[in-house]
């Protein structure tokens, strides 16, 4: 089969064919549809099956890629599902939202190399829709069946991806979560554009066929304390993300019209799965728009403005292109759909008045000398002032964690400088015995592909400190 690999020198690299902006701009289906298995198959084969593989390492779940794009170059579709299957519980997921370009692809040998990257993202997606179709997702049944139960707190990707390796271990997983259905951002923040809810409802749905027990509308701290919930389970795991977003401290912020990033995401996707409309004041419909922010969030709300009907988008960033947070690739989807970026640019002021938005007053910045991250720093220029007419403010500066200890009435559970829950990096565990905690709550806000590795690490560390109790309860073995 080696003459179906080693192809990059000869096929260029390509991906599904794109809808056309002015078509995709009008409606929330994803963009981008599956390869037909020839192409697929074809681009898997430009791999260079290199001796050290950096899309590997470049990957946080460490997925075996190279070994499953030479499988699916040899039409071995079924075993290359069961090979990406291994290290991740979201593989199709993860290939429609992760920024392959930033990691996976990014690392790619052949693109360091001076050619095209593999399409890494596209194939991966492809495998597993395919398993899907063909029906190869095996139902979720559990090897052995324990007496032990465990508590997730959060049903979004850290919490569903603990909550099936818990499973197949045969404990018993229940999974509580605020919102009305399981998925937490996957279902409520990202847009359907990048991911549609079916594809994330055939994940949970497969979880509860499977034993795991949902219960939703719970909220930790109003419905039970943590402490409750560990008298009830053996064990607990909190991932319940970081939905606090990050204020824009500058006059007229507090103004009717200036509205949080997650709160206008969020009524869109409920509309889109078929709850009430979005409220007039989180609908951008005929207003002109100004989002505020530069990573993937902010993506995520200039391009859901273009699709309600927006009359204007805009987006500002105090840093240039090159140093922005979120994918370069989404931000090219946004300007083929109409976005205005105005980089090197920081808000100073929201205009107009308490009732209602009339602009932005935005300050011309450049880059001065890094920072401790490294990041070059952004200084103002002076006289650089100009003003950006809006309706809308969309605020998209990133979240934080809430006060867990006084919101989860979770005492003496240890935080760090960043109010993260503090954990053993390879258990997960926190100072409160028997509680783990994993994805943004502990990580700071992150990507989803990070939140999935973080579930998977603590229902493996979960599972050992429970085997630990249950051994430490049989008691020393006799010597014969």
């Amino acid at each position: 089969m080696a003459e179906r690999l080693l192809k990059f020198v000869t096929t260029p690299r390509t991906t599904p064919p794109k809808r056309a902006a002015e078509i995709r701009a009008r409606d929330f289906a994803e963009i981008y549809p599956d390869f037909d298995t020839p192409s697929g198959e074809t681009q898997a084969s430009r791999c260079s099956q290199c001796g050290v593989p950096f899309c590997q390492t470049g990957c946080p779940l460490q997925n075996n890629i190279p070994d499953w794009l030479k499988m699916t170059a040899e039409g071995r579709l079924k075993d290359a599902y069961a090979l990406s299957a291994a290290t991740s519980t979201m593989p199709e997921i993860c290939g429609r939202i992760c920024p392959q370009d930033r990691l996976c692809e990014g690392a790619c040998v052949i693109e360091q190399a001076g050619w095209e990257t593999v399409t890494i993202g596209a194939v991966e997606k492809f495998i597993t829709d395919t398993a899907w179709e063909e029906g190869w997702v095996e139902p979720l049944r559990p090897l052995t069946q324990r007496a032990q139960s465990v508590g997730i707190i959060g049903a979004g990707p850290a919490g569903l991806s603990a909550a099936e390796r818990l499973r197949e271990k045969g404990y018993l997983v229940t999974v509580y979560d605020r919102y009305d259905r399981p998925g937490g951002l996957l279902m409520y923040g990202i847009p359907g554009f990048k991911l549609e809810k079916s594809v994330v409802a055939r994940r949970t749905a497969r979880l509860a066929e499977g034993g795991v027990v949902f219960r939703m509308g719970f909220e930790l701290g109003r419905d039970a304390t943590l402490p409750e919930l560990r008298a009830r389970h053996d064990a607990v795991l909190l991932a319940t993300g970081v939905y606090q977003a990050r204020d824009l401290n500058t006059p007229g912020s507090g103004s009717h019209g200036t509205i949080a990033a997650l709160d206008f995401l969020t009524a869109q996707n409920r509309f889109d799965l078929g709850d009430a409309p979005p409220p007039a004041e989180l609908h951008a419909k005929d207003k002109r728009v100004v989002v505020i922010g530069g990573g993937d969030t902010a993506m995520d709300c200039v391009r859901t403005a273009v699709r309600q009907g927006a009359r204007s988008v805009t987006c500002l960033y105090r840093r240039d292109r090159a140093n922005m947070p979120g994918s370069d690739r989404e931000v090219s989807h946004a300007e083929e759909e109409g976005v205005t970026f105005e980089w090197l640019a920081q808000p100073k002021a929201v205009l107009g008045s308490a009732q209602s938005v009339e602009g932005v007053r935005a300050s011309r910045m450049r880059l001065g000398a890094p920072d401790a991250s490294g990041r070059q720093t952004p200084q103002e220029i002076p006289g650089g002032d100009f003003d950006v007419p809006a309706d809308l403010v969309i605020t998209a500066l990133g979240f934080e964690p809430v006060d867990v200890v006084t919101a989860y009435g979770a005492q003496g559970l240890a935080l760090n400088r960043h109010r993260a829950v503090k954990t053993d990096p390879v258990t997960l565990a926190t100072n409160l015995d028997g509680v783990f905690a994993a994805g943004d709550l502990a990580r700071g806000a992150s990507l989803v592909v990070w939140a999935v590795r973080d579930g998977m690490d603590a229902a493996e560390g979960v599972h050992r400190y429970l085997e630990s109790k249950t051994a430490a309860k049989a008691g020393p073995v006799a010597a014969e």
